[in-house]
């Protein structure tokens, strides 16, 4: 069996191609950017946004995974995004593979309470529109009966060994680094991370199980903290003081003035200034996983922050 990772390189597309490796299957990583690879794992270069390069990457592959992410701007996102999933869903067709993608929560908007895989769609961000528009290209086809596709989401991560999170880079990495850490928003909310080696997990079981197919999946994640509580666990890790100041969104937005990074997440700041509570209890159930305690988490990523 073939699996084709689309977007290799970032952090669950590795964590996916190390449980993958792990588990000695057949991998294909596509990516703009060369991959070393070893064992049964392959690497092809292609432009997703190409039809063509896209169809000849993933050739012969049984399941597909949409692993990609664009740079974070809200232009590129609406040029490219539907572009990439029809490209990505007419050469699942074509090769009859299974289809799973990788999503985020941006699609929910602000939502009271916790984010289930039955929260209605209702964006309030350009970003998050996008996303709407994908997955439901993607589910319509499903329930089309014309592919067989899933799409798995995760909340907040950490632990990217890329430091690709806003809490592994000002948070985490502060600490390791014996510096003062920064939270975006109130600390007295609740928040919810997903671990990105139980994302990666999360991937792998979906791909063996084909009855998962045609539906929505939130990947294991935690019971949320509040941000002061998560703050204080990490530090105890770490064994440093919980020092940390806070981001408000007129800080965030004075600081785009000088960063379009910064610029392009002024429209989520949403999600920090609300209670963010994502609920993966139907995975939990179907695949009998635990999710990762925040504490085991931080022991485990400290490892790796501390030897870098």
């Amino acid at each position: 069996m073939k699996h084709t990772i689309l977007g290799a390189g970032g952090p669950v597309s590795n964590a996916l191609a190390h449980e993958l490796e792990n588990n000695n299957q057949t991998t294909h990583l596509v990516s703009r950017k060369p991959i070393q690879t070893k064992g049964n794992t392959t690497w092809a270069k292609a432009d997703l946004t190409s039809y063509a390069e896209v169809r000849q990457a993933a050739k012969g592959s049984d399941i597909i995974y949409l692993c990609a992410g664009l740079i974070y701007d809200k232009t590129i996102w609406q040029q490219q995004w539907p572009l990439i999933m029809q490209n990505v869903i007419n050469v699942a067709k074509e090769n009859n593979s299974r289809l799973i993608f990788f999503d985020n929560v941006y699609m929910y908007g602000q939502v009271n309470g916790p984010m289930t895989e039955n929260t209605p769609y209702n964006p309030c961000s350009a970003k998050g529109e996008v996303r709407a528009k994908i997955a439901t290209q993607l589910m319509d086809e499903a329930k089309a009966g014309n592919i067989k596709a899933s799409i798995a989401r995760a909340a907040d991560f950490y632990g990217s060994e890329q430091l690709k999170s806003f809490v592994d880079m000002m948070v985490l990495d502060k600490y390791a680094k014996k510096q003062k850490a920064q939270w975006i928003g109130k600390p007295e909310l609740k928040h919810s991370f997903t671990y990105v080696p139980d994302a990666g997990k999360g991937m792998y079981l979906l791909g063996q199980q084909p009855e998962s197919d045609n539906q929505i999946w939130h990947m294991p994640t935690a019971t949320a903290l509040s941000g002061r509580a998560f703050i204080e666990l990490a530090a105890k890790v770490f064994n440093v003081e919980p020092k940390y100041s806070t981001i408000n969104k007129l800080m965030m937005r004075l600081a785009g003035l000088f960063s379009k990074d910064i610029r392009s997440s002024v429209e989520m700041y949403y999600q920090y200034s609300n209670d963010y509570i994502f609920d993966s209890t139907k995975f939990e159930l179907a695949f009998d996983f635990k999710p990762t305690d925040y504490e085991t988490g931080l022991k485990e990523f400290s490892k790796f922050l501390t030897k870098a």
